[in-house]
């Protein structure tokens, strides 16, 4: 059983365990909370309040994640008390004498950080901003202060947004938790960049991901493992396409919850591999679900609320839901509800998953095919201002009083200033702006015929703290025209945030050249021709000449194909 206690103003769990004891203070702030240009400063503070511990005897971490940040260890009943009481203090009184150490140590540790699967999903479903800035660097790290750290931590950090979870018989003697006076947080609203779903984007993992949002339920949570073990049997056990698959169920903290899946392949079995996920889905979409799975995994969960460490294993759940407010269930509550699911109720939760649904898929593959919309990469209107033309290619780079726009093949690439999450400043002057659709602009000088009152502008526009400075890049690395004798090493322009422009290979401009020399030498005489048989009726004899006119048209168009598709896939 759970007691419900208090220590110090913060709301306490207390539950029996057999193992050594072990605690978490929690508090409601996460990267969700931040911005952009300011984000890590969540992070920043949680390895601040740890660096002074140094090296213990004992196992003590912290955690940030969207809406929660946590710090826990597991020890004796004097190694927590002071490691609680000492992580309080630190929050009251910074030790910001460390603040440029732990920044470093904070870009080392993102840098060392191997690139998820699913790292990319959240800014393509929520954008640059709240729970999609799971997806960036932290970049706010650079400016931030010591009272930037002082006033967030005084926000947040608070002894009314936290609360105290400990498995063990007691609350450890000489626990003080020294915390400011404050208020209950909300979970941050969660916002949306898809104009429509079910939506699908081209990622370049050898994966198919599926990220839906569902209403939070016991038949929800129940669906991802009905779900796991149908893409088991159907992609590993029967067609043996894929080794890793997976599915999970995530609450958000705001009544509804992430649910993803995922099914790996080999690159030559991609094809069939989102084929097979695909049809899994829409096989649990129509209803046809088993019986069996929906036992097996509500036998599975109820071997875990019977065992006796069960209360204590719930603690940092129940702190969660104490924390955003959410109802949490007896163990008596949760084997009702479970024993009361049916498969009707799962094939709800595959209609909510479908319609929700955003779908990642390997480069150079669709799913409109399957009824999937494909996200957005590019804007809907472009800005009124100066135009500056690019030095290759046709593009236009366009400032006005209200944003920027590049205007190039595939449709308008748009920041406005209001929506502008981010600019990010390098001191040889490129900006690169990304709004909170997560549309990313690179502006390279070096690529422009760009006056340089138009980067004041944009510097003058975009507020002064969504702006990050950034380091000086090496010489090497800022692209030049390849007519200057140095190739193009970054891009010039932008695009939605986790978009690959094409490659370019060396022989389409050789047989662009000879598809329009050889349709030209085809349809000149061609044309000639046509224009004769127009002016000079031909005979009977003649109607043969007919047949050659639309072979050579035929021809020209043909030889012509190539110089179109080359000339998109350039652009």
């Amino acid at each position: 059983m759970i007691q419900h206690l208090d220590v110090d103003g913060v709301p306490t769990l207390l539950a029996p365990t057999g193992g050594p004891m072990r605690a978490g203070l929690a508090f409601r702030v996460g990267t969700a909370d931040e911005t952009l240009a300011r984000s890590g400063i969540t992070h920043l503070l949680e390895h601040l309040a740890l660096a002074p511990l140094g090296v213990a005897d004992y196992h003590f971490n912290g955690a940030t994640a969207p809406v929660l940040t946590t710090f826990h260890m597991q020890g004796s009943e004097q190694d927590i008390a002071t490691f609680l009481t000492a992580v309080c203090a630190n929050l009251t009184a910074l030790p910001t004498d460390r603040l440029e150490v732990e920044k470093e140590i904070l870009r080392t540790e993102w840098s060392g950080r191997g690139n998820s699967i699913v790292d990319s999903i959240p800014l393509w479903r929520h954008g640059a901003r709240d729970h999609g800035l799971a997806s960036y660097p932290e970049w706010g790290l650079s400016a931030l202060t010591a009272d930037d750290l002082r006033q967030w931590a005084a926000r947040w950090f608070t002894r009314e947004n936290a609360v105290l979870w400990i498995a063990g018989d007691r609350i450890p003697a000489g626990l003080r938790l020294a915390l400011p006076a404050g208020v209950r947080q909300p979970v941050p609203a969660a916002s949306s960049a898809l104009p429509s779903t079910p939506a699908y984007f081209a990622n370049g993992s050898r994966a198919v991901v599926l990220d839906s949002v569902v209403r939070r339920s016991t038949a929800a949570s129940l669906f991802a493992e009905v779900l796991e073990r149908e893409l088991f049997r159907s992609l590993r056990q029967e067609a043996g396409l894929s080794y890793q698959t997976t599915a999970g169920y995530d609450p958000r903290g705001d009544g509804y919850a992430t649910l993803r899946a995922l099914a790996d392949a080999l690159p030559q079995k991609q094809d069939a591999v989102l084929g097979g996920f695909v049809d899994t889905l829409a096989k649990l979409r129509v209803g046809r679900i088993e019986q069996a799975d929906l036992d097996a995994a509500v036998g599975k969960r109820q071997d875990v609320l019977g065992t006796a460490e069960v209360d204590a294993a719930r603690l940092p759940s129940y702190a969660f839901n104490v924390l955003t407010g959410e109802r949490t269930l007896t163990v008596e509550e949760h084997q009702a509800e479970l024993k009361a699911v049916t498969v009707a109720d799962l094939h709800e939760v595959a209609r909510e998953v479908t319609s929700t649904a955003l779908l990642m898929v390997p480069d150079g593959h669709r799913a409109d095919w399957a009824g999937f919309t494909a996200a957005p990469t590019r804007s809907t209107h472009a800005v009124a201002g100066t135009a500056y033309r690019e030095k290759e290619d046709d593009g236009e780079l366009r400032v006005g009083g209200e944003g920027v726009s590049y205007l190039g093949p595939g449709g308008p690439l748009t920041v406005r200033y209001a929506d502008c999450a981010v600019l990010l400043a390098w001191p040889d002057g490129a900006r690169q702006l990304i709004g909170t659709d997560a549309i990313s602009m690179r502006i390279e000088p070096t690529m422009f015929h760009l006056h340089p009152d138009a980067l004041r502008m944009i510097d003058a526009q975009v507020p002064a703290d969504r702006r990050v400075l950034m380091p000086a890049r090496d010489p090497e690395h800022i692209p030049q025209p390849r007519s200057a004798g140095r190739p193009d090493r970054s891009p010039a322009r932008g695009q939605r945030s986790g978009a690959t422009p094409a490659k370019r290979s060396w022989w389409e401009i050789p047989l662009m050249v000879v598809s329009g020399l050889v349709a030209l030498a085809i349809g000149g005489p061609t044309f000639l021709l046509t224009l004769g048989m127009f002016i000079t009726p031909t005979g009977q004899d003649e109607q043969w000449l007919w047949g050659v006119v639309v072979v050579g048209w035929l021809l020209t168009v043909i030889l012509a194909l190539p110089i179109v598709l080359l000339r998109r896939r350039r652009r």
